[in-house]
């Protein structure tokens, strides 16, 4: 049984880590189970964060930091001294001991004493690494999630590409087996039959790269998740809203990993400089030996205290502390930048989401309606003999087109929404509950 020792911030952090690990083992049936029946985006970040080895490293770190805890407070460890003194090198009792009252045995023990206070400080400063590393496992979760959704969005939309282009395929199949079985030998069936068979070849053309490209999307997913070959992908993108960008910066302090580490930087700043201001007065060491005479004279006990004279406390202690004073303020300032730069980011990213939102309407309101007026006007004009078969193959084509850009649009959208939403933690994974 391992015990933790430490700052509530620690034993927080050691059971986020065991609370992952015991969840790896119930997400690892789930894995194989989600591996053939398809991944849903929920799967995903359960599968790619308890997979993830640089999440289990970030883990091992903050456990490594735990242990020190306890140590930060405890007194160094005594010291055994065994000694020989006015020991004869010459005339009759010459390297012998214990006939002559001059050479005398000893045995003692030395203690550096540290103050209660320097103790405290340097707990607290152990409890602030401790922190930082959190802080760091943090933002290898929000990476991996991140990284996890956006390669499942890719593979999804990737899925409905190849599906339309199968779709296209199939019923450009089907018009070509109706010029062929009508074919009559006469130059107009012929070249209707000709028209068929390029546009079926083109579009098998552009299927097999759409398969392509879900096949590269499925690889990646499957590195984000390191759960072997994810073979298909499930259920249907996320609704694109993002409640990320009506967060103030107070709130987002809390969920944000790249200011939860600039955070976490500043406290461990200024622990180190409290602990490196208490050195400025030195520890003293206490001793005491037991020396065994020879002959019939008595034994002694020596006792004594070493203190450290700081003469060059002005050039050396002192100087330690500015410098460690310099190292907080450098975390402020990285702080500052740091939050103007997530702020600059969450509202550059809040923009595109807006933006790709409003294209997305626009192309459902008049692009797709357009192109589906056009299909029908043109199988209209073919039929009724006012319109060719290329017109309306063309048509069909174009339709697809449209479908694949507000496709490709709803993949970009949503890839801008992954990269916002997933920027913040969930308020309990944060804070480590």
């Amino acid at each position: 049984m391992v015990s933790i020792i430490g700052t509530p911030a620690s034993r927080r952090a050691w059971a986020c880590s065991c609370a992952v690990l015991v969840a790896f083992g119930l997400l690892a049936g789930r894995a194989a189970h989600a591996q053939n029946s398809g991944l849903t985006l929920e799967e995903t970040l359960q599968i790619a964060t308890s997979r993830s080895a640089s999440i289990q490293a970030a883990q091992a770190s903050v456990r490594g930091t735990s242990d020190v805890v306890a140590k930060a407070g405890q007194l160094p460890n005594p010291t055994l001294n065994l000694s020989l003194q006015n020991l004869p090198i010459n005339g009759p009792d010459a390297f012998t001991i214990g006939q002559d009252n001059f050479t005398m045995r000893g045995v003692g023990i030395q203690q550096e004493w540290v103050s209660a206070e320097k103790r405290r400080l340097r707990t607290t400063l152990a409890g602030r690494a401790v922190e930082r590393d959190r802080s760091t496992y943090l933002e290898k979760v929000a990476e991996v999630r991140q990284q996890a959704a956006m390669a499942w969005l890719n593979a999804i939309y990737a899925k409905q590409a190849v599906a339309l282009n199968q779709a296209l395929v199939d019923h450009l199949g089907q018009e070509l087996a109706a010029r062929q079985a009508s074919y009559r030998g006469t130059k107009g069936a012929a070249l209707d039959v000709a028209q068929a068979s390029l546009t079926l070849g083109n579009a098998r053309n552009e299927l097999i790269g759409a398969q392509q490209d879900e096949k590269t999307a499925l690889i990646t997913l499957s590195r984000w998740t390191a759960a072997g070959n994810v073979l298909a992908v499930d259920g249907t993108p996320p609704e694109l809203e993002s409640n990320v960008s009506a967060l103030s910066v107070e709130q987002l302090a809390q969920v944000q990993p790249a200011l939860i580490a600039a955070r976490s930087a500043i406290s461990l700043a200024d622990a180190d400089t409290d602990v490196t201001r208490s050195n400025r007065s030195p520890n003293w060491t206490w001793g005491v030996t037991y020396f065994k005479s020879g002959g019939r004279y008595p034994d002694y006990v020596s006792v004594g205290v070493s203190i450290p004279l700081p003469i060059h406390r002005r050039s050396v202690e002192d100087r330690d502390v500015e410098q460690k004073s310099e190292m907080g303020t450098q975390a402020r300032l990285v702080y500052e930048d740091t939050e103007r730069q997530v702020v600059a980011d969450i509202q550059s990213l809040s923009a595109k989401l807006a933006s790709g939102r409003a294209r997305l309407a626009n192309a459902r309101q008049s692009v797709l309606p357009a192109a589906e007026q056009k299909v029908q006007l043109a199988n209209a004009a073919y039929r009724s003999g006012a319109g060719t078969l290329a017109d309306a193959l063309d048509a069909r084509h174009t339709q697809l087109e449209a479908d694949l850009q507000v496709l490709n649009l709803e993949r970009e959208t949503s890839l801008v929404w992954a990269q916002l939403e997933y920027q913040v933690l969930p308020a309990d994974m944060a804070s480590g509950e």
